[in-house]
């Protein structure tokens, strides 16, 4: 069982670099710049500082992607940074949802059973690579009791080859609860019968 919050990924865009003659001070290494310098994102750079935040490699082509305000190189951005909807297989710019090991748009992030509801910022349940609602999971996957034949969500108890839920193992006969440690007897129907109306 799992819960997850949507995340908002900084918006993704190609930014190009001007050169020019100035003095400023280097955002990189934080001294002045003499020479040649570069403006992007809203910052001074040499040209030899301005380099990929993932990489450290300098960043010699004009275009670039930005993460949390800082330089991108193409590779990295595609093999680190992008976000890939597990769903539609395209890019996810605005929110994220992050679940399950993978990224899916939230419109996307929705139940593998048959009520199909978004479940970004709900509980869910993985099975077979899918989440699947709480409803959704209990009805297709959870065992059922043995007594009321509804899935058991929480912890069963173990008898007559079957779950059951604590307050519905109980006598057939008598509609009293069997204990965990009582003995009981079962009848043709793998039904509980108590020692007191077994004998």
């Amino acid at each position: 069982m799992h819960n997850i919050q949507p995340v908002v990924c900084n918006k993704v865009k190609k930014t190009t670099t001007s050169y020019s003659q100035a003095t400023a001070s280097c955002f990189g290494c934080k001294e002045d710049i003499k020479d040649k310098m570069l403006e992007a994102l809203g910052k001074s750079w040499h040209p030899e500082h301005f380099a990929c935040k993932e990489c450290k490699k300098r960043i010699a082509e004009n275009k670039f992607h930005e993460s949390d305000g800082l330089p991108v190189c193409t590779k990295c951005f595609e093999s680190k940074i992008q976000a890939i909807c597990a769903a539609c297989r395209k890019m996810v710019t605005e929110k994220v949802v992050k679940a399950m090991g993978k990224a899916w748009h939230q419109e996307h992030f929705i139940c593998g059973g048959p009520c199909k509801q978004q479940l970004s910022g709900k509980t869910f349940f993985e099975r077979n690579g899918k989440p699947y609602c709480t409803a959704d999971y209990e009805r297709l996957y959870a065992p059922k009791c043995g007594g009321c034949k509804k899935p058991i969500a929480e912890k069963a108890l173990s008898a007559l080859d079957s779950k059951w839920h604590k307050e519905c193992f109980k006598c057939k006969l008598c509609k009293e609860p069997i204990g965990v440690d009582a003995k009981f007897r079962a009848d043709k129907e793998k039904q509980p019968i108590c020692e007191k109306c077994g004998v």
